[in-house]
């Protein structure tokens, strides 16, 4: 168990010390924050229309950090000989590769919380009818990215730490912190109760694409074992793209009772069960019990294509 700790946890710092980790946890911030500001022609439409903007560039930032991690977690190492190295201790390969998918997914979440964290705090910047801004949440948003970085520099320089990993996880620290502080206080500075302001149904939300990109990230560690980045990158464009248009491609034919379309109807992931943009539309919520039958959707995908993924790693030659 501890060797499996081990490496879940070194794959993961070594993700977190990727310079485009740090770039999607800054970047995507920055711009979810401009685009609260932008004036929109919507006919009153502004809150919806930022709402989704800001769930579909979290959407788009995980696809971004799930192939990249999961192609570079397993495929550097196994170009570098660290993989090698590893499995010539009392290590199985099965473990190994377990592991590495925890490492993937830890990543991944924090990417993922700190980009949500932003997209809730738009949900409280747009201008309403008065075009009352909200300096005490664009304060939040920005004060937790600057904070992090000027930890990571302080650690660089005068404790000779990695300067991205420190300011990756600073950021995950301090935004969570200024985002607490930001929940008591309203867009003139009173005292509010906590998270009024705040669209909380935008949290289960973020949690399916979440499920969604774990899902994402275990095909492309599965074609990892045998692929290099840019192959993998091809196969995930592809499974996501007729993912997308499962229901259109092979659900109507498989309604019929055709075999061949049932199959892959059953095979691709479904990537629209995971977009709930339009149930927050109005007073609509996200029930919990759908949250949980999403997990159990994701569970059994995890362990098929982690299974998939064992069988071609398991004689793939490592020296």
């Amino acid at each position: 168990m501890l060797a499996f700790l081990t490496i879940s946890w070194n794959g993961a710092r070594e993700l977190l010390r990727q310079p485009l980790i740090l770039i999607l946890v800054t970047v995507p911030s920055l711009f979810m924050v401009l685009m609260s500001h932008i004036p929109y022609l919507a006919l009153e439409s502004e809150d919806k229309m930022v709402k989704d903007s800001a769930l579909a560039l979290v959407f788009l930032i995980g696809l971004m950090a799930a192939v990249f991690c999961a192609s570079n977690t397993l495929a550097l190492e196994l170009r570098s000989g660290t993989a090698l190295a590893v499995l010539a201790k009392p290590v199985s390969r099965s473990k190994f590769l377990i592991a590495k998918y925890f490492g993937v997914a830890i990543s991944l979440t924090l990417v993922i919380y700190v980009n949500i964290l932003t997209a809730m705090l738009c949900s409280r910047m747009v201008p309403d009818i008065y075009q009352a801004h909200d300096p005490p949440a664009v304060t939040s948003a920005l004060l937790g990215i600057v904070l992090g970085l000027m930890l990571g520099g302080y650690t660089n320089f005068f404790l000779h730490r990695q300067f991205i990993g420190d300011a990756v996880l600073g950021i995950v620290g301090f935004s969570t912190l200024t985002f607490i502080a930001v929940c008591f206080v309203g867009k003139k500075w009173d005292m509010h109760s906590f998270g009024s302001l705040m669209d909380w149904r935008m949290l289960p939300a973020g949690i399916l694409i979440l499920f969604a990109l774990l899902v994402l990230a275990s095909i492309a560690l599965a074609c990892s074992t045998r692929l290099e980045l840019m192959p993998t990158l091809a196969v995930c464009c592809i499974v996501f793209l007729l993912g997308l248009m499962t229901d259109y491609l092979f659900g109507r034919v498989a309604s019929e009772g055709v075999v061949w379309a049932k199959v892959l109807y059953a095979v691709l992931p479904n990537w629209q069960l995971f977009w709930m943009a339009d149930a927050l539309e109005g007073s609509k919520s996200i029930p919990a019990a759908y949250l949980v039958r999403a997990f159990s959707y994701v569970a059994c995908y995890v362990v098929a294509a982690m299974s998939l993924g064992l069988a071609l790693f398991e004689d793939r030659e490592l020296a």
